[in-house]
């Protein structure tokens, strides 16, 4: 067999949860995935790459057979594909905390409710029967339960709220019920709405005890929140501040559970000024973070899932250290003080705040076996026992590959505002102090440290001692060099 054809057999999957159909069999159940299932957390926080998307899928997929969730209906609150629905919101005026807090409390009683009352159609309790007609009166009853059109009726009320054609008084949002809208007052796209407002926690109650006669608690998962509203920072803040807000509230309701995936420089932002009762959040949330025993399993799980791979390499039974050494060389650069390649490898897929996404990983690796893949087709080799499968070239070439796509779709996708500082590095050193940041910049000394604080929060630039370094990770998608720029 020659390499070309072994390399052909290696399948690493996809590094993107959502476009991953084999995610279930290599997946790596984490201390943060069984405070999930175990009900011991509520708020999912990790970086980009981290694992939320994947572990929202395993949730989703497996919850049925996990004996801890044996009452537990696990309720997709968003749509995995296409733009976000919560987008929605961005297209309507600006709202205040509370009235976004309305919007989200009437989102779950509809999306949960008309749930619920459509598996118990025609065996309701006399709850359900108060639940349907408060829903059909407060126009939130739909035959569809889709997150997709359940958001969108509400949205649709919102938009004929902020076009009316004419009105005979003043309305808005109220934030102390479930609103419908004001009486006598004719909207864009249909007629003259009546009265109904319902205080929240009466909605809510009835919704609870539906549940709790039907024996099942919900579960309502709502990922994606970094994509809801990008581009719109005015909605954004408010309205996510407020969804954090409505946790809060639902805590007191036991068949009402929100599970939010949220990654962590949104939730610092969201929390930004001051929260109330953040220690009740912190209580219930807990963060990715994967050691690199878990990244190395991970990786040799996608490895042993080639079959043909596994044979000829004579894997079987192998520990991973065993099962990496067998495709890797020791070592990317020769010589007693340079680094294993694992630890090579670790340290360039890691940002300035030591975090190593599985994604990352998972890239470098995929874009090694096609560098390799395409050197073999140049000047094949035959398979020689011993001899790595992938040599340390591919891994430069794939770390230069990796980095480009890492600065365009992670670091200046996500930099806002801040991504003209970033650019200001390109073509320059690895190395700066404040002196050297100060003339980069072009700001006095003493501006630097509240300057360059958003850059070190995203892990572009990360302080040892007096200076400030960029990792690995971005120096080549940056045309940066090793070196110090002072």
């Amino acid at each position: 067999m020659e390499m070309r054809e072994l390399l052909r057999q290696l399948d690493l999957g996809k590094s993107v949860a959502e476009f991953d159909e084999a995610l279930e069999r290599y997946f790596v159940e984490t201390e943060p995935f069984r405070a999930l299932i175990e009900n011991r957390a509520d708020v999912i926080a990790g970086d980009k790459g981290t694992g939320k998307t994947a572990m929202y899928r395993i949730l989703r997929k497996r919850y049925a057979q996990i004996a801890e969730l044996a009452s537990v209906e696990v309720i997709t609150g968003f749509n995995p594909s296409g733009n976000p629905v919560f987008q929605r919101l961005a297209q309507q005026p600006v709202l205040g905390e509370g009235q976004y807090a309305t919007i989200w409390k009437a989102y779950i009683l509809s999306l949960v409710g008309n749930w619920l009352l459509d598996l118990y159609e025609g065996q309701f309790t006399d709850s359900m029967r108060a639940l349907d007609a408060m829903l059909t009166a407060t126009g939130l009853r739909s035959a569809d339960d889709t997150p997709q059109t359940v958001f969108s009726k509400i949205t649709n009320a919102l938009s004929r709220l902020f076009t009316p054609k004419s009105a005979e008084m003043a309305m808005t949002v109220s934030e102390s019920g479930i609103p419908i809208i004001t009486p006598k007052v004719e909207f864009g796209g249909g007629g003259p709405a009546e009265v109904k407002s319902i205080p929240h926690e009466e909605a809510l109650g009835l919704l609870n005890r539906c549940l709790r006669e039907a024996d099942v608690t919900a579960w309502i998962v709502l990922d994606r929140l970094d994509e809801a509203f990008q581009g719109f920072p005015e909605t954004e803040i408010p309205a996510l501040r407020a969804l954090f807000r409505t946790y809060l509230d639902l805590l007191e309701f036991d068949r009402i559970k929100l599970k939010l995936f949220i990654r962590r420089d949104l939730f610092r932002k969201i929390i930004c000024g001051g929260f109330v009762n953040l220690t009740h959040i912190n209580a219930r949330k807990v963060e990715i973070v994967w050691d690199e025993d878990d990244l190395l399993n991970l990786l040799c799980r996608r490895i042993r899932d080639s079959e043909a791979v596994v044979n000829k390499l004579n894997l079987r039974g192998k520990s991973d250290q065993e099962v990496f050494a067998a495709l890797f060389p020791e070592q990317v650069d020769a010589g007693e003080r340079k680094p294993t390649t694992w630890a090579w490898i670790m340290s360039r897929i890691r940002d300035g705040n030591q975090i190593k996404p599985p994604r990352n990983l998972i890239d470098l690796v995929s874009k090694a076996r096609e560098a390799q893949l395409r050197r073999e087709e140049r000047e094949g080799r035959a398979f020689a026992a011993g001899t790595p499968i992938i040599e340390a070239d591919s891994l430069r070439r794939a770390l230069t590959r990796l980095s480009t796509e890492r600065v365009e779709d992670t670091l200046l996708a996500e930099a806002g505002g801040d991504a003209g500082l970033i650019e200001r590095f390109r073509a320059g050193k690895a190395e700066h102090n404040v002196s050297s940041l100060a003339n980069l910049l072009t700001i006095p000394e003493g501006d630097v440290p509240l300057k360059i604080k958003p850059l070190i929060d995203i892990g572009f630039l990360e302080q040892t001692g007096e200076t400030f370094k960029i990792p690995m990770l971005y120096r080549d998608g940056l045309e940066i060099t090793q070196g110090k720029a002072f």
